[in-house]
């Protein structure tokens, strides 16, 4: 562990959290390097409905407590990833025994179920839960993505899985969380969506801006309207999934073994602004996740091109800091 460098979390003290996505494998790797600077964690994986409960009859709590004992005896906030999402839910979920579609009633029956189990094994540890995830459709013409969620429940199950939720956990801060929430577009939808939530009177607390972006965009323009308009509904905002891939989305270069000089002044350059842009508005965000805690474990190597390296961290795969680190630090300081 490098103690000549400051404290992340240490440094936005006051401000907002600063978090990180992490599984036990990186726990157990860094763990030093990952409490110095980082005062929340996210599961990456090992809290989602098929890592923690496989089968109707049987839960796996093993990765998931050692996430959570190593938060506690950290003093490190905790949230909760994902209750509610298309990907990683296993079948059974949706089915009979026979393989037909189960019913409404049986669907939302196995929701409280697993939300019962799961929040109350973690209630009073995990602080805030993203309880439904990625439900708006990005191409336009429509509304909520096609899910076996939606199939089997209706359109109302984003609002059955908020009122389960807390129910279960009073405490907890509840979020809608999504990635392209900047993009003018579906911005307006993820609004529509958690205004019609409110309107009706369910408990949803926050919105989560995943904050998948690249060096080149969103623009930081785009990010600022997305915040305002997410604020004005009188909700918490968390930045929930941050990366800044060096390759724009339809960029398919292999190449590539090390960023380039301009990839890292680049990164720099983008940091700081984000970092300055969440600093004014720290009246409405409460939390700064990175996905991952440094290059070393980051999910965009490989994707989405195979085989790929990324370096959209402020910490190289050394555990070091980049550049782009100084630039983030020097944002808690203005």
């Amino acid at each position: 562990m490098d103690t000549k460098t400051p404290s992340l979390h240490g440094a936005y003290a006051g401000i907002f959290n600063i978090g990180a996505a992490v599984s036990t494998r990186t726990i157990r790797r860094e763990g030093g390097f990952i409490a110095a600077h980082y005062n929340s964690l996210t599961a990456e994986n090992q809290m989602k409905f098929e890592e923690i409960h496989p089968e109707e009859n049987r839960y796996d709590f093993a990765a998931a407590d050692e996430i959570a004992e190593f938060a506690e005896k950290h003093g490190m906030a905790l949230r909760g990833h994902t209750l509610v999402w298309h990907n990683q839910t296993p079948d059974w979920v949706f089915e009979e025994k026979d393989g037909s579609p189960a019913s409404r009633e049986k669907v939302l029956e196995r929701l409280r179920d697993h939300a019962g189990t799961v929040m109350g094994r973690y209630k009073g540890r995990i602080s805030a839960w993203d309880v439904v995830n990625e439900a708006i459709e990005d191409k336009s013409g429509a509304y909520l993505r096609e899910t076996k969620w939606l199939e089997t429940v209706g359109e109302d199950y984003l609002e059955q899985a908020f009122r389960i939720a807390h129910e279960i956990d009073p405490s907890a801060q509840l979020f809608y969380n999504d990635y392209n929430e900047t993009d003018p577009a579906k911005r307006d939808k993820i609004h529509r969506l958690v205004r019609s939530l409110l309107d009706a009177g369910t408990p949803v607390h926050g919105i989560g801006m995943q904050g998948h972006w690249n060096l080149y965009g969103p623009p930081i323009e785009e990010i600022r309207e997305a915040i305002e308009l997410y604020a004005s509904l009188g909700v918490r905002l968390h930045i929930t999934e941050l990366d800044i891939s060096a390759f724009r989305f339809d960029d398919r270069r292999t190449d590539l073994l090390a960023p380039t000089n301009e990839m890292e002044e680049l990164l720099t350059r983008r940091y700081e602004e984000i970092f300055r842009l969440f600093r004014e508005y720290r009246s409405a965000i409460d939390s700064v996740t990175f996905w991952g805690a440094a290059d070393s474990g980051t999910w965009l190597d490989g994707f989405p091109v195979r085989g790929r390296l990324n370096w959209p961290l402020p910490f190289d795969r050394e555990l070091k800091p980049k550049p782009a680190f100084w630039s983030i630090l020097d944002q808690a300081r203005v």
